[in-house]
């Protein structure tokens, strides 16, 4: 059975339709409003081989913090709906990241408990016009929806631009490790019973 989700959020700020497929070959279809956060949700798709169609509207008139924190609620959501009761998954995974001159470690666990710990200070404020610390924006939002733990630590970089990519093509990477299933397992992987 494909493990697949469809999810619309709608706010005074933001307007977003989006469907996700974690069996998926890698393929998205992102319009956000937002051009380089389309880029960084299309590498997360192309690394985790998942399958992501995002259409979102919202007031980046005002700033591009509402639309990029909903489309992260509502990834977030769509991802633990997709995920079910997580039975037979390998539930941990890690990646190290490369991208030029940046090293980024990121490391998940679809625990059920939301955390974040994020060390990824960047270089400069903006990419372009993409406000950079709408990243950890991004991942905040994401791991409290997907109920998961999530560390993201950059280890070195000089450029902005390759720092925000190797996050999320690890986060990519890691993801795909973790909802990956396990074979011989077919329970829930903890102790509890639940994830």
């Amino acid at each position: 059975m494909e493990r697949r989700s469809e999810l619309t959020r709608s706010t005074l700020e933001t307007r977003i339709k989006l469907t996700l497929s974690l069996d998926g070959q890698g393929r998205a279809e992102v319009q956000t409003g937002v051009g380089f956060f389309d880029h960084l949700l299309t590498l997360w798709a192309a690394h985790g081989r998942f399958d992501l169609k995002i259409e979102a509207a919202g007031d980046t008139w005002v700033d591009d913090h509402h639309t990029i924190e909903d489309v992260g609620l509502t990834l977030g959501a769509a991802f633990g709906q997709a995920l079910g009761e997580k039975r037979g998954i390998r539930r941990y995974g890690a990646a190290l990241l490369p991208m030029d001159e940046a090293l980024v470690r990121v490391v998940v666990d679809l625990s059920g408990r939301p955390y974040l710990h994020c060390n990824v200070p960047f270089p400069v404020p903006q990419i372009g016009s993409f406000a950079t610390e709408l990243v950890a924006e991004f991942l905040r939002a994401y791991a409290n929806e997907g109920k998961l733990t999530l560390h993201v630590d950059l280890l070195h970089g000089e450029n902005g631009h390759h720092i925000a990519e190797a996050v999320f093509k690890g986060l990519g990477r890691a993801l795909r490790e973790a909802v990956s299933i396990d074979p011989g397992v077919e329970d829930i992987p903890s102790t509890k019973g639940t994830l």
